[in-house]
């Protein structure tokens, strides 16, 4: 069973994750010839796979795809704190931003998935989210997430992070603190070492 981790504890998700069925259906180039891997991530899904997606009761963190459609019917649930919006590692926090009219903060919660633990792209939706957008509630990664990525999650901007099902919470909360001097800037505020160095009266 996946565990969540916000911040530093394990702690209960009271949030379903909705996903939409996988598609299994080739990517076209635009002169038409099939390739059978996928060039931007998943198709998108049909109008008829969105429409019959079913939204269960409570807390639901929903596909992007999703919401974009069925915005409307979701705006009361939405405005009770109900509804997130999870976004797949090639779909755009633009997108989302401009259904929410330029205020991500009216969902309490974004997802971002990472399909497998070596397509990055998930790292450049957080941090564009937190520093772009001024995305400022729970920012949660979803889906091939391992202990080896941790700090670098939280570094982008993750505040919770909902595990692979093989993954152990303990050893996962122990790598957010792997490493004391990080070599580039991002969102967590920690000056690159090459800054440090730089600074007056720092030593030779």
């Amino acid at each position: 069973m996946a565990e969540l981790i916000r911040g530093t504890e394990v702690v209960v998700d009271d949030w379903t994750w909705v996903r939409l069925p996988e598609s299994h259906e080739p990517v076209r180039k635009s002169a038409g010839k099939v390739v059978l891997f996928k060039l931007t991530g998943e198709p998108a899904a049909s109008d008829d796979v969105i429409s019959a997606c079913d939204i269960p009761a409570g807390k639901v963190l929903l596909p992007l795809s999703v919401w974009l459609r069925r915005r409307d019917e979701l705006a009361t649930r939405a405005d009770d704190g109900e509804i997130g919006v999870w976004l797949d590692s090639h779909e755009e926090p633009a997108e989302l931003a401009e259904s929410l009219g330029g205020n991500l903060n009216r969902l309490p919660l974004i997802g971002v998935n990472f399909p497998k633990f070596i397509d990055g792209r998930g790292y450049s939706i957080a941090f564009i989210l937190r520093t772009r957008f001024g995305y400022r509630n729970e920012l949660r990664a979803l889906g091939d997430v391992l202990r080896d990525q941790m700090f670098f999650f939280h570094r982008c901007g993750f505040d919770a992070y909902l595990l692979r099902a093989d993954q152990k919470a303990e050893r996962c909360i122990g790598a957010l603190k792997d490493f004391t001097t990080p070599y580039q800037t991002s969102t967590d505020g920690q000056p690159p070492v090459f800054r440090r160095r730089a600074a007056p009266g720092a030593g030779a």
